[in-house]
């Protein structure tokens, strides 16, 4: 097999990789449990109000004038457009709290205003989606395990599945860092960057064991790095162009999935580095070797009457004499 003299060492930095993303892991782990996750209104119960203005409104001064009037934990967000706003708050359920709400904003506003919506989201059904929302991540964690089983071997499931664990802590963490709003929206784009990185990971996996198949005299360190070498190339056009179009929704898609396109821009991100250096680390440290993916041998069978099937006596060792044949 033919293989490109430009090679780039990829696995030469594994050592700084391991400690680096062992860093990123205490640093995520530990925001977490000191900071915790800011959830939305869709774990924690509350209320929402939309409101509809004849003009533009501006999102900044309303949740202004809504603090100044007593209310808390006010999130407001534009909804389609700059003329709906839909307002988040943590406030017990009340039925005229939407008329509330319209009596400041029409107190502070040269505009008409229209109150659309008043809902209340209920504490039990917001702990029954977090609880959901988690079984469901170790759920689809379990079954990508399965599934590389099948598909690779063991190893590389593993593998993947310490990718994956890998990503979605570090993207836990960065929003436990920032104390950004944790909904429903983002606990889809983690499970979406799941998908994202178990793509590129299998990608790579597949090359991987293609080479130590093919490739006789070349070390497992060498076939990571001629593997990665020959996917870099699609792995950075892949991971560019999500990019951009994930850049494009956080400036100009609204507050309404300003945290699904930032947990996914981290996501991405992450999951590029981890098919990298933490899918292909963790199968050089469980030793993966040419013996793990080799084919076993076909062996051929013929039948014999009132018998069955017998071998023709291969092995998998050479025979010099012709295999008995009970009659």
């Amino acid at each position: 097999m033919n293989v490109d003299k430009k090679i780039i060492n990829f696995m030469g930095a594994r050592k700084i990789a391991l400690a680096f993303s062992a860093l990123l892991l205490i640093i995520s782990i530990g925001a977490m449990a000191i900071n915790g996750l800011k959830f939305g209104l869709d774990f924690t119960g509350g209320s929402l109000v939309e409101v509809h203005y004849q003009e533009d409104a501006n999102s900044n001064e309303i949740r202004r004038e809504l603090q100044a009037a007593g209310f808390n934990n006010v999130v407001v967000q534009t909804f389609g457009s700059s003329k709906d706003i839909l307002i988040r708050l943590q406030e017990a359920h009340d039925p005229e709290l939407g008329n509330k709400v319209l009596q400041v904003l029409k107190a502070n506003a040269d505009q008409q205003i229209e109150l659309r919506r008043n809902e209340f989201v209920g504490s039990v059904v917001g702990e029954e989606l977090r609880e959901q929302g988690g079984l469901g991540m170790l759920l689809a964690l379990f079954m990508i395990m399965v599934y590389v089983t099948f598909r690779f071997q063991l190893k590389f499931s593993v593998g993947a599945v310490i990718a994956l664990a890998h990503d979605v802590i570090i993207v836990l963490g960065f929003f436990a860092v920032l104390r950004l709003e944790f909904d429903l929206t983002v606990l889809a784009a983690i499970l979406a960057v799941i998908g994202y990185s178990l793509n590129d990971t299998i990608v790579v996996s597949d090359r991987i064991r293609e080479n130590f198949r093919k490739l006789r005299k070349e070390t497992p360190i060498e076939v990571m790095n001629i593997s990665l070498t020959q996917t870099l190339s699609r792995t950075i056009v892949t991971s560019l162009t999500t990019l951009l179009v994930l850049v494009i929704l956080a400036v100009f898609g609204g507050q309404m999935i300003f945290g699904f396109a930032v947990a996914l821009l981290v996501g991405v991100v992450v999951g590029t580095y981890s098919s990298i250096y933490v899918a292909a680390n963790a199968l050089l440290i469980m030793g993966i070797c040419k013996e793990d993916l080799i084919i076993p041998p076909k062996q051929d069978y013929e039948f014999v009457e009132g018998e069955g099937f017998e071998t023709d006596g291969y092995e998998g060792e050479d025979q010099d004499e012709e295999p008995d044949v009970k009659s």
